[in-house]
């Protein structure tokens, strides 16, 4: 099947079986229909590729299987024997350790992806979509200000451990400016917002990760959890379950109902326009800590899209 397993290897992109990654990628991207999608990867905190048991690519970057049910390449279409599925690549970086470790390395490894990018356009001529969650939404923006304009294409980013300034300043640079940008979020991840906030840059108490939305032209902020978020998810076509929980931070691949609306996103970007999905979703997030029992508050317009 069209799939690619890259680790970051310090700041260089090396292919997971041992062949020259250039090598690969030219036969991969040889054999790829004309339009056909380029989509990259990217888990977050605690997967390592060199400890067996943390493994991202015997995990949810796995090939699709019905051993792994979490798989994202089967989620997001790949292996299912269509000839315009697109080349799948699963990138694992060293996201172990402490979260002040973890965030400083998805500074490096987002060198390894800009690399790597660069690779596949120098082989293909359209641009490359991103799915990343976590903390490997930081190491997507990272890679922006290191690429050219039309290098990225769309990038998908759950429940993105990053600082909303820091995202805004990557979304600045030319490769980011030409980047559209589905930004996932829900009340679930709180209290993994806060303490990433608060253990990041604990004197800035006006610091915000990208739960408290994105306001640029070329973003859109989907609360998966909020029901008026979800009403218009379903009068697009996209129905998604309700959330179930008051505290997580994997609802972004979980919830049911979800990986339809990415993969059209990421895969079939004429049939889901970012003005139509902007349009769509409500202008307002509900404020944080609201799914906590018995506690009640007003949603506040922060405009988010």
């Amino acid at each position: 099947m069209p799939f690619l397993a890259v680790n970051a290897n310090a700041d260089q992109p090396v292919a997971v079986v041992p062949q020259p990654l250039d090598e690969a990628l030219e036969r991969q991207l040889a054999v790829l229909p004309a339009g056909a999608p380029v989509l990259v990867m990217l888990h977050g905190y605690r997967y390592s590729p060199s400890h067996r048991r943390n493994d991202p690519h015997r995990a949810i970057l796995a090939p699709g299987s019905q051993a792994q049910p979490q798989s994202w390449p089967r989620r997001m279409g790949f292996g299912r024997g269509s000839a315009d599925e697109g080349l799948g690549i699963a990138f694992g970086w060293e996201a172990g350790g402490s979260l002040w470790r973890a965030y400083a390395e998805a500074g490096r490894a987002a060198q390894a992806l800009a690399a790597l990018i660069a690779l596949i356009r120098a082989r293909h001529p359209g641009p490359v979509g991103i799915l990343a969650h976590s903390l490997g939404a930081r190491v997507a923006l990272a890679a922006l200000p290191q690429l050219a304009p039309g290098d990225v294409g769309r990038m998908v980013l759950l429940a993105g451990a990053e600082f909303a300034a820091v995202a805004q300043t990557a979304l600045a640079s030319p490769a980011g400016q030409g980047a559209e940008v589905l930004n996932v979020t829900s009340r679930e991840n709180d209290l993994y917002d806060f303490l990433f906030e608060r253990l990041l840059s604990p004197f800035d108490f006006a610091a915000s990760a990208l739960g408290a939305g994105l306001d640029l032209p070329h973003c859109a902020t989907l609360q998966i959890d909020a029901p008026d978020h979800r009403a218009a998810l379903q009068r697009l076509g996209y129905p998604t379950a309700a959330a179930t929980r008051i505290i997580c931070h994997w609802s972004g691949y979980r919830r049911p109902g979800l990986f339809p609306l990415y993969r059209a996103f990421l895969k079939r970007p004429d049939t889901l326009p970012l003005a139509m999905l902007r349009a769509a979703l409500p202008d307002a997030l509900t404020p944080r800590w609201s799914r906590l029992p018995g506690l009640t508050l007003r949603a506040h317009p922060v405009a988010v899209h």
